[in-house]
């Protein structure tokens, strides 16, 4: 007999493969989405990973110093004084490729008789004239076979690449391909070279970035260590390599947390879908079922042949679903790592890795998501009496009776969701379980709403006359399916609206802080990478053009910790740059005296919060005069890194540090020049530059580039919304032709008593209207409360920020629009079926 059930189970999907299809896809775009940003997610990691391997490999320790490096003859001291024969140093800058879109990379100068020993940069396994050329011919670098192959170089060619505001002209002295060397991958979008070469191109002549070292284990790494110790300099310190790499590591945790947290979403979202597709299925053939139990199928027959159609289903959609995933991911891991450009750090760019683990992550989800969700249609069809299978009334009866047990239910889980999230803290992870917990238990409330809103209708609805009383009892008799239905959609655009309502709040204030940052009438720095400096000459000649008023010095640098990586912006500010701070702590009217005369620092609000410091408190740093405590007297609001900023001033940087470099420079022009920034800006780029290549940028140019990277930040956040809003219109089709499908022999005898096609096409469409605008108003206080938990509670602990919730006056009319929309779509396919469908045909029995 069980043969014979799933064999009949078969034949009705090879007799119906729109409905096998509907919910494959079902199943297929819940797995897809989180397989997608799984993808990202890895190969962001993936490329992070490669990257650090390949600057890693053997090393234990690092040994780093201050923005101005490392003497190299601490080098020498290093291997002959103590003897630490493991031991590599390097000099490691950036550049841009004028001829290939400005793309960045990565320059990395060795010391090839001494990289083996620590690294798995290979060199020293390359050939004897490879090593001759890259010691002996100026210039010379090695590159990976797939940037070449990028690039459309070879050996022999030449390459120009800008460096420090001039363009210089390297040699490739050979083309590194994975048999050659087994990091090569790592070294995409990396040139590397011989350490010499390195100084020159990078003005570091005499000074090193780090010096990498391999120390062994227990009492005797310990004793290495502390004869390392006693050779350093006061600005110098041995840091564990892996320190470095969580250091960076966890800049993007809160990013990447966001995004899962986000895929998941797609996936509830999807279990909707999956549950209403599944349905569709068991509820067409309702009387075959009532036909096998008079016959004398067991309920258990019955519930295992439609299990085992869902498993079926279930394993189509899996397959289906990692591949739409692997495609989606292919798009979203450009996103991905673009922004990790953006706002962190730069590493190369990577095609999806193929996990075995994401996979079966991926194959469980929607298997064990298939299962559960047939399971409660498949035991419905299994348990109702035989003499009830055949009628409707007897689903919507028992949907009724639990309606307040549901609300209850659902009472319960928003009540403990929002009660989770007033005590969860800095807890990211329990937050998100905490707002998918609230967001269960308010839709666990929709079908008892959707009621109530339906019953309010009615008598606006009964003035449009038959239609309307017929499509608001419809909604109403098929409280089952329309409820689901209403629930999924209300989730989505709930969703959708906190989404975008933060990414407003965030826009708005950022937009604002910007405008008041940028005082300035011109920002000047040298071309290429960040934190190149100006040269002297060329500070000077800007500051005695008679158009500019003030300028305004700046340099940004990172400093090394056990902990953490510091972002410090030292600061000489002109006049009016002291307008460009709004201060969240601190006296104003002390503060700046003591900023520049008295070594204070001022911080971020995300400095100050994930370091829980405070104006008054001192914050230890590592200097060129050995460790000191500088003391905090005032905390700035700043969104332009969640990491957070320590500014200081000059005169303390130069003198902590004694190093003069100005990497940037902030021009205010006289009031008669501002008027004329073109004149000035040609200016600037013949007079000046001194045969450098400056970027020289008019305000609105930053801000306008500062607004580009915002909005390819929240890039990938819009197409999960949008996904997920694609999951729920699919999810509604299938509730309304599941709807409609059960309701044939009703419109059947509408059609016989005169209904045209006309007004069928209305009534079915009507409901999915009713069904959108209640998922739009169910939506509104949902989005707004979402909006709220993500501005203050996810955003404020994992970036650090205090944002203004700001809700445009036209969102709510938005967000109802866009419902209505969804609702709409969804109902055009079933309105159509059942409009074209002759009366005999869903009237005639079997």
């Amino acid at each position: 007999m069980n043969t014979l059930l799933s064999l009949a189970g078969l034949r009705y999907l090879r007799r119906h493969p729109a409905q096998g299809l509907l919910a494959t896809l079902g199943i297929a775009l819940g797995v897809g989405v989180v397989v997608a940003v799984d993808l990202a997610v890895g190969s962001a990691d993936q490329a992070f990973q490669i990257s650090a391997a390949m600057m890693t490999g053997r090393e234990t320790h690092q040994i780093v110093g201050g923005p101005n490096g490392l003497d190299e003859t601490l080098f020498t001291r290093l291997r002959i004084g103590a003897g630490v024969r493991a031991s590599a140093p390097l000099v490691e800058g950036f550049g841009r490729l004028p001829r290939f879109g400005g793309m960045t990379v990565r320059l990395i100068g060795i010391d090839p008789l001494s990289d083996t020993t620590v690294r798995n940069i290979g060199v020293g396994s390359a050939k004897t004239d490879t090593l001759r050329r890259l010691l002996t011919v100026p210039n010379s670098v090695l590159i990976s076979a797939r940037t070449a192959d990028h690039l459309h170089l070879k050996t022999d060619d030449t390459l120009q690449v800008l460096v420090k505001g001039r363009v210089q002209t390297l040699t490739i002295a050979t083309v590194m391909t994975p048999a050659q060397n087994i990091a090569a991958r790592g070294l995409d979008e990396v040139l590397v070279m011989d350490i010499a070469t390195a100084q020159e191109l990078l003005d570091m002549q005499g000074r090193l970035s780090r010096i990498d070292v391999h120390l062994p284990d227990g009492a005797m790494g310990e004793a290495v260590q502390r004869r390392i110790r006693d050779l350093l300099p006061p600005g110098a310190d041995l840091l564990p390599a892996s320190a470095m790499s969580a250091n960076l590591a966890q800049m993007i945790r809160a990013f990447q947390l966001n995004l899962h947290a986000m895929s998941l979403l797609g996936l509830v979202v999807g279990m909707f879908l999956i549950y209403n597709a599944m349905s569709f299925s068991v509820v067409q053939r309702r009387p075959l079922w009532a036909a096998l139990r008079a016959l004398g199928v067991t309920r258990g027959e019955i519930f295992g042949v439609v299990l085992e159609e869902a498993a079926l289903l279930g394993a189509a959609g899996i397959v289906l679903g990692i591949a739409l995933g692997y495609g989606l991911g292919l798009g979203l891991v450009h996103i991905v790592l673009r922004t990790i450009n953006d706002l962190y750090f730069t590493v190369a760019m990577s095609e999806p890795p193929l996990p075995p683990l994401v996979w079966v992550k991926g194959a469980l989800l929607g298997g064990l998501a298939s299962v559960v969700a047939a399971a409660l249609p498949a035991w419905k069809a299994a348990t109702l009496p035989v003499t009830q299978v055949l009628r409707r009334s007897a689903v919507e009866t028992q949907t009724r009776r639990r309606l307040p047990c549901l609300s209850f239910a659902g009472i319960v889980l928003l009540c403990t969701g929002v009660a989770w999230l007033i005590a969860v803290g800095g807890n990211l992870t329990q937050a998100f379980v905490a707002i998918f917990v609230a967001v269960a238990g308010y839709a666990l409330l929709i079908p008892l709403a959707t009621r109530g809103f339906m019953l309010l209708l009615h008598p606006a609805m009964s003035a449009i006359g038959l239609m309307g009383r017929m499509a608001t009892r419809g909604v109403i008799a098929s409280l089952s399916r329309t409820g689901v239905a209403v629930a999924a959609l209300t989730v989505v655009i709930s969703v959708s609206l906190g989404m975008a309502i933060m990414i407003d709040s965030f826009r708005h204030t950022f937009s604002a802080w910007l405008n008041q940052t940028l005082q300035a009438d011109f920002y000047v720095s040298a071309a290429g990478p960040s934190g190149t400096p100006l040269a002297p000459a060329i500070i000077k000649a800007i500051k005695s053009l008679p158009e500019v008023a003030a300028v305004s010095t700046g340099k940004r640098w990172y400093l090394d910790g056990p902990q953490s990586i510091t972002e410090v912006f030292v600061l000489d500010p002109a006049p009016a740059s002291l307008k460009g701070f709004r201060f969240k702590y601190g006296n104003q009217t002390t503060l700046w005296q003591s900023f520049l005369h008295h070594d204070a620092l001022l911080i971020s609000e995300s400095y100050a919060t994930r370091h829980a410091l405070a104006a008054g408190n001192t914050l230890m740093l590592r200097t060129e005069r050995g460790a000191h405590r500088f003391p905090v007297v005032g905390v700035y609001y700043d969104y332009g890194s969640d990491q957070g900023v320590v500014t200081m001033s000059r005169a303390t940087y130069e003198h902590w540090w004694n190093d003069a470099d100005v990497t940037s420079l902030g021009l205010y022009l006289k009031p008669g020049s501002s008027n004329d920034t073109d004149a000035v800006a040609e200016k600037l780029r013949l007079d000046v530059s001194g045969g450098e290549m400056l970027s020289i940028r008019p305000n609105r140019a930053v801000r306008d580039a500062a607004l580009t990277i915002f909005e390819r930040t929240f890039a990938v956040t819009r197409v999960l919304q949008l996904l997920a809003l694609l999951v729920a219109a699919v999810g509604i089709v299938g509730a309304l032709t599941a709807l409609q499908l059960e309701r044939g022999r009703e419109l059947g005898v509408l059609r016989s008593l005169g209904l045209t096609q006309a007004q069928l096409w209305g009534l079915v469409t009507g409901e999915s209207l009713l069904m959108g605008f209640a998922a739009g108003l169910f939506a509104l206080p949902l989005g707004l409360g979402l909006a709220y938990v993500l501005i203050n509670v996810i955003q404020a602990h994992a970036f650090g920020w205090t944002m203004a919730m700001s809700v445009v006056p036209t969102q709510p009319v938005r967000t109802i629009l866009l419902a209505l929309v969804a609702a709409g779509a969804a109902g055009l396919y079933p309105a159509w079926r059942m409009a074209r469908q002759p009366p005999l045909a869903v009237l005639r029995e079997e």
